[in-house]
């Protein structure tokens, strides 16, 4: 059988980040004169590259924000990290029971991945298999990361299969014409939004195994083959 892969997002479906750097942002914004609400807040930064949020953010205060805005907000979310940071609950459990090879491919960037897995205890389960947006030069909904990811571990898309929490990690997987599975927590409300995208969603990591298991019991069919039989 070729190699399958598991390519896992980081931030909110390893580590419990996003909401503590929405925290940070929302604090960061009411300072300089906008209000959200947190759900708005994390639903602006969740899964996306910092300097197109941060863009928006400008044209709704009409005026840029900068680059120094953007280093200060790295350098509040770390403190928050090093605080506060959890793992997503189950994932310690399910990472110790896959039976298949795995990576993380993430928006953020490397310096970030690693101090956040660090935190968590996540960093030697990931050794080797980290993949970050920036290193790349290209973002999702863009399928590159994903397909960087699984040219450097030796597996083909059709063979991979992606773990998202967000509309634009989803986007990108699809994209990539891999399988996907949404995370979305109850206190996310995301679950419609992944669905639509295309992802095959879940409330709790407990529920991924099973969703695995299954994706592994299939065979995939790769788009030459599928091609061949039109």
């Amino acid at each position: 059988m070729e190699q399958r892969l598991v390519i896992f997002d980081c931030d909110g479906v390893l580590v419990d980040s996003e909401t503590l750097s929405a925290e940070v942002l929302r604090t960061m914004l009411v300072a300089a004169g906008l209000e959200l609400t947190p759900a708005e807040t994390l639903s602006l930064l969740r899964g996306r590259k910092v300097a197109v949020w941060v863009q928006e953010l400008g044209g709704r205060l009409e005026r840029p924000l900068g680059e120094e805005f953007i280093t200060e907000f790295r350098r509040r979310t770390l403190d928050a990290f090093t605080d506060g940071l959890r793992p997503v609950p189950g994932v310690h459990e399910l990472l110790a029971g896959l039976s298949v090879p795995y990576c993380t491919a993430s928006s953020a960037p490397r310096e970030k991945i690693l101090h956040t897995l660090s935190l968590t205890g996540l960093l030697p389960a990931f050794d080797g298999r980290i993949f970050s947006a920036y290193e790349v030069g290209s973002w999702k909904p863009d399928p590159d990361l994903f397909l960087h990811a699984a040219a450097h571990l030796g597996a083909a898309p059709h063979n991979c299969a992606v773990v998202e929490d967000s509309r634009v990690g989803v986007q990108a997987a699809v994209a990539a014409r891999m399988a996907v599975f949404g995370y979305a927590p109850p206190e996310n409300g995301t679950a419609a939004e992944l669905a639509e995208a295309g992802a095959t969603v879940f409330t709790s990591m407990s529920q991924l195994p099973a969703l695995l298991d299954g994706w592994l019991a299939t065979t995939p069919v790769s788009p030459a083959a599928q091609a061949s039989v039109r």
